[in-house]
């Protein structure tokens, strides 16, 4: 089936049985790993269709996640805006302070039923170690987590709650050190252990069938929002608001939506100190197609095809590559995503700890500034939904520097 209009087929019917979106998407892997993503790629399609494993999962998501997370009207925040009402999804307050749980616990409950004693993982704001750590504390299993010692530096607390948690934190000191290098680190230590070893990405990008894999177990958040929304005001709202980094947040609550033409559906990409200083992390606004950890997407590449250090004052963020779905719904026009500089971010942070005493993650914060910006040119009567995807604890030392202030 295609769509009437641009004869592409509709993003919910996507990927196809090769894991691609469009162009974008597929298995770019070493030929020692095929067979075992191959037995991932089957082992997930039992699963998702196993009645017991998704009934597991939805009572680990209710009873040790703590949803449905609240979708709140954020009055004051509205009200200083002057324009559409805004309404904030909250999984800052799911279990570990950010939506990265709902992909690790049901990545952690595949890899349980798929006897793989030893999980890794890769993190860039810590928020998917600790998520990953958790859940392997919860379920028994071994934890190593792959880190850039740039990130370390400016996560120090995500580092230690991994370390009480029982994982393992290998630095990373290659390329910039940050989580393009981590991730790298973490394939690298794939192809070696890979009979004992699953590898829990946590993001929408990297080969088949991981863009689907998160993409469902984030899909959540959306399907909750939809429900909350309909709820709360009758009626489905004029737009939705997420960060993108790699996208998983923003997948999880656009999935949903992607069917209602009537919704708008808005990202966040990080713009860093601006696009034209070339120290961003923009890549759906500056990239190009290429091919980056299995999957091709827009990627920062220069003329020669090597990958540009990415930049940004979100530790999550800071990535030259997006996951594959997100690509190919910019190239169809179902999403439109929006570059937020560093300073944009902060005025955001700003502006949701003033308005709503809520401390966002410094990632949240450029969906905040964005939404704020999108709000102020509507009507009253519109509603926009922003993902909060995390809580801003992790990135007090990060806030303080950047505002000047000594701790």
């Amino acid at each position: 089936m295609t769509s009437m209009t641009t004869g592409r087929p509709p993003a919910a019917a996507l990927p196809d049985e090769r894991g691609r979106f469009g162009q974008f998407g597929g298995t770019y892997a070493p030929v020692t790993l095929l067979p075992a993503i191959e037995e991932l790629r089957e082992a997930y399609d039992a699963a998702r269709r196993d009645p017991e494993f998704q009934a597991e999962l939805e009572r680990l998501l209710a009873t040790y996640v703590g949803r449905p997370t609240a979708l709140y009207y954020a009055e004051s925040l509205s009200r200083e805006i002057g324009g559409a009402q805004i309404y904030l999804k909250r999984e800052d307050l799911a279990h570990t302070g950010a939506h990265k749980i709902n992909n690790a616990l049901g990545q952690g409950l595949l890899a349980k039923r798929m006897g793989k004693p030893r999980v890794i993982a890769e993190t860039g704001a810590g928020q998917h170690g600790v998520a990953t750590a958790t859940v392997c504390a919860m379920l028994g299993l071994e934890c190593v987590v792959y880190m850039g010692e740039v990130d370390i530096a400016r996560q120090s607390l995500n580092v230690f709650r991994m370390k009480l948690l029982g994982a393992e934190v290998r630095p990373v000191g290659t390329g910039s050190r940050t989580l393009k290098d981590a991730m790298n680190e973490a394939i690298r230590d794939w192809v070696t252990n890979v009979e004992t070893t699953y590898y829990l990405i946590g993001s929408v990008a990297g080969m088949h069938p991981y863009p689907l894999m998160v993409r469902d177990f984030q899909s959540v958040i959306g399907r909750e929002t939809r429900r909350q929304i309909l709820e709360q005001a009758g009626r489905l709202p004029n737009a939705v608001v997420a960060c993108v980094g790699g996208g998983s947040n923003a997948m999880g609550i656009f999935h949903p939506f992607v069917d209602d033409p009537g919704v708008e559906l808005h990202g966040a990409e990080a713009a860093g100190l601006g696009i034209e200083s070339g120290k961003h992390a923009a890549t759906l606004s500056a990239g190009r197609v290429g091919v980056l950890h299995g999957s091709r997407s827009y990627v920062l590449q220069d003329d020669d095809g090597q990958i540009i250090e990415a930049h940004s004052i979100a530790a999550g963020l800071d990535y030259p590559g997006v996951g594959p779905e997100h690509s190919y719904l910019k190239d169809t026009g179902r999403a439109t995503y929006h570059p937020i500089t560093d300073a944009e971010a902060l005025e955001g942070f700003k502006l949701l700890c003033r308005t709503e005493g809520i401390i966002p993650a410094l990632e949240s914060a450029h969906a905040v500034a964005l939404g704020a910006r999108l709000a102020a040119d509507r009507s009253p009567d519109d509603i926009i939904v922003i993902n909060l995807s995390g809580r801003g604890d992790k990135d007090m030392h990060t806030l303080a520097e950047a505002l000047g202030v000594a701790l």
